[in-house]
């Protein structure tokens, strides 16, 4: 089967369409041949070497998958070959074939396409995580989402919409600001022309932010930090600006507000069923329509390096998948 692969860490033109051996089903598992595979901006990292998961050698980008089971393995009891189904699997997307646990594949129905089905998986669900299980939410409250119409930014907006928040959309553009207000969002920031912190105390009347969903990090995040109300939280959820900030801690205490973590993929292993209930449940809104999982570009599995240039680029508007 052809693969594209990252034998050493290199930038996205350096990876190699490569042949290797088709996967074999071990006991509980699973060969699923792939028909979409979506990408996320760690993806580059990962190939770079800078994400904190470091695959052994060699490896292929894109860490969640689309597809029909080919084959099953001793013990596999739930699935059957020709079932459509969607899984979460780290690395190794960018491939024909994957060979994955039972237990962490899910079905999906008839009337949803492998490409949307492909990108629900972690931006969706990390943000069911961030806005469920880490901010407290309550109906009525502000949601301040920076990077608002990137994959994880776009699941913010529409998850916390159906959670009854009040959502303010923050972008570096104006068409990325009207793709979120599509999405949910209710107010809309453009902070490459407003100060982040001084736009998001006017938008909520002075009071400030309850609730800030920040993929982005870099010079942003503190700005962000700053605009938020008291007993506000502030959900730390990646830095696609790839700059760390370093949060002056005296504005937690003068805010009485908590910085929290939002690491989904170490939850889903600490809580693997609540998990699995959760994919379960995005899996049959995106399948009503109740969120989009919005796909903004494909590419064939020969241009992969194009497909994670759009990513690192940030030119995408939701999801970037793969057509094996």
């Amino acid at each position: 089967m052809k693969a594209i692969l990252c034998s050493q860490y290199c930038q996205p033109d350096d990876l190699v369409l490569a042949e290797v051996p088709d996967p074999v089903a071990g006991p509980g598992e699973a060969v699923i041949a792939i028909k979409a595979a979506a990408l996320n901006f760690f993806d580059i990292l990962m190939i770079q070497g800078k994400y904190q998961i470091k695959p052994p050698f060699p490896f292929s980008p894109a860490a969640e998958v689309a597809g029909v089971i080919e084959s099953i393995g001793p013990g596999v009891t739930d699935l059957k070959v020709g079932d459509r189904v969607v899984a979460s699997c780290g690395h190794n997307g960018a491939r024909e074939k994957i060979a994955l646990p039972a237990a962490s594949i899910v079905k999906i129905p008839d009337n949803l396409d492998y490409d949307r089905a492909a990108g629900i998986i972690i931006i969706y669900g990390t943000a069911l995580h961030a806005l469920e299980d880490r901010a407290s939410p309550k109906p009525g409250e502000t949601l301040a989402v920076l990077g608002a119409a990137g994959g994880t930014g776009l699941a913010a907006c529409e998850l916390g919409k159906l959670m009854g928040l009040k959502v303010i959309a923050c972008a570096s553009s104006d068409e990325k600001l009207e793709f979120a207000k599509a999405h949910g969002a209710e107010l809309t920031l453009n902070y490459a022309k407003e100060d982040l912190k001084e736009g998001l105390k006017k938008l909520t009347g002075g009071k400030g932010v309850d609730i800030v969903f920040d993929p982005v990090g870099g010079a942003y995040a503190e700005q962000a930090l700053r605009s938020i109300a008291w007993e506000g939280r502030f959900l730390v959820i990646g830095f696609a600006a790839g700059d760390i900030p370093k949060m002056p801690l005296n504005l937690a205490l003068l805010k009485g507000c908590d910085i929290r973590g939002v690491f989904w993929g170490a939850w889903t292993r600490l809580n693997p069923e609540k998990n699995r209930a959760n994919l379960e449940k995005l899996v049959k809104w995106t399948a009503e329509g109740k969120i989009s999982s919005h796909v903004d570009r494909t590419f064939p599995l020969a241009q992969t390096a194009d497909a994670l240039k759009v990513l690192a680029g940030r030119q995408a508007m939701g999801k970037v998948i793969l057509h094996p």
